[in-house]
């Protein structure tokens, strides 16, 4: 006799059913782009049907050196057939310790950087999660300060410090403990946020209770790719140091070359008190995250903030071999001449379309309809992209922009094709 299951499948020659049946309607993504997937290599994806597409999404910023990437891929083949650990908690091992020296050397001493890791596990979330809370402790203040436009994540903590009003209502809780302030940029935009939040912090009759910290995105992603100016943000690192502020820079997304250098901030000559990492700091799209702090705000105890998965030994081999790329002195070049290439052809398909607007850095970018037919031209520009071969999600207030994502490795091949189809699909 044959199973109910089984019995369906025969029914269902795209292979999708099953998804259907079995998974909650929180999905998103596989909505957007309703295909079943099957392989992928570097900025390209393969359906079961064999179909290629271009891929300008990475995983939301996850797998910033594209898919399957044979320097790192052989580093975990070899890390596997050798039986080494695999989960470690927070355990000494050899994997951790090349990360934790391979980070130091090429990232944070070229950049006169001296800070301490804490391993958070597994999702940017998590160490936004940590970040507040140490800073909330180091401080002694409850408050924390956000941006409108701003996103930092789906867990409670992080909720409170998202602007989306739709994401903080599911949260199903008050969400407390939080105030907000105008972004510099964004559609709703204030003559001078900067002045405004001076004037808070110095009257002393404001209302506003000091925060513990002011978290932001230097270029905010999901909330539409806004851009904090240099000038802005070294204000506001001056305005925190002036009232003893902590500044905590969310790098999830926008971090790790997506900005064309590894930090977001470093054309502002910042430096932030404490940084959240996640998404492509596992260098092949494995789940690690990890906040960044200024020496002396170590103010843990050990247990203070724990995790199972800390010790993603996998992560830790493919971050390490990520991390070798930022050494080797042709790499900074190469980035610099694919994201011209990526900008001068993204300039090109808007130049042709004035009602257009282009918004962006290195390799994160947004083309906007808000003045081009709103929400419903960039949904209906995001469908035709994805029947044509390209994967590209939405971004912005009411899903307005479509984001351009594509890997900082993509070659000029699969970069000229899927802005080939952008084109088209606008």
């Amino acid at each position: 006799m044959i199973s109910p299951v089984l019995a369906s499948s025969h029914n269902d020659p795209d292979g999708t059913a099953v998804f259907e049946r079995m998974e909650s309607n929180v999905r998103t993504y596989c909505r957007t782009f309703p295909a079943v997937f099957d392989r992928a290599k570097g900025a390209m994806l393969y359906d079961e049907a064999g179909r290629g597409y271009v891929d300008f999404f990475a995983g939301a910023g996850a797998l910033n050196y594209g898919h399957n990437p044979d320097f790192i891929k052989q580093r975990l083949i070899d890390h596997l057939l050798s039986d080494r650990m695999v989960q470690g908690l927070d355990l000494h091992s050899g994997a951790k310790r090349d990360f934790f020296e391979r980070f130091e050397a090429t990232i944070l001493e070229p950049r006169g950087l001296d800070y301490k890791i804490q391993l958070c596990g597994p999702t940017g979330a998590s160490a936004v999660e940590a970040a507040i809370k140490l800073a909330r402790r180091v401080t002694g203040r409850s408050n924390i300060a956000s941006f409108t436009g701003g996103w930092h994540g789906m867990s409670n903590g992080c909720l409170a410090v998202t602007g989306n009003r739709a994401h903080r209502a599911a949260a199903g809780a008050p969400l407390d403990s939080a105030t907000f302030f105008p972004f510099e940029d964004g559609p709703y935009r204030l003559a001078d946020s900067l002045g405004y939040i001076t004037h808070l912090f110095e009257d002393p009759n404001s209302g506003l209770d000091l925060p513990a910290a002011i978290i932001l995105e230097t270029v905010q992603a999901e909330g539409g790719v806004y851009l904090a100016s240099p000038e802005w943000l070294r204000g506001l690192r001056a305005l925190c140091d002036r009232f003893g502020v902590l500044m905590i820079v969310d790098d999830v997304q926008v971090g790790c070359g997506r900005t064309g250098s590894f930090f977001s901030f470093e054309s502002a000559g910042i430096v932030p008190d404490l940084v959240c990492l996640s998404k492509s700091i596992g260098g092949y799209g494995l789940p690690m995250a990890i906040v960044l702090m200024k020496r002396a705000l170590d103010q843990w105890e050990p247990g203070d903030h724990t995790g199972t998965f800390r010790g993603n030994q996998l992560a830790f081999v493919a971050a390490t071999a990520a991390l070798e790329l930022w050494g080797q002195q042709r790499f900074a070049a190469e980035l610099a001449r694919r994201a011209a290439k990526l900008e001068a052809q993204l300039r090109a398909i808007v130049a042709a379309r004035p009602k257009l607007a282009l918004r962006g850095r290195g390799f994160i970018w947004a083309i906007d309809f808000a003045e081009a037919g709103g929400p419903a031209a960039a949904a209906a520009a995001g469908r035709r992209a994805f029947e044509k071969g390209l994967l590209i999600e939405r971004c912005g207030r009411d899903d307005v922009a479509l984001k351009i994502l594509p890997p900082i490795t993509i070659d000029d091949e699969a970069l000229r094709l899927g802005c080939a189809i952008l084109s088209e699909a606008v």
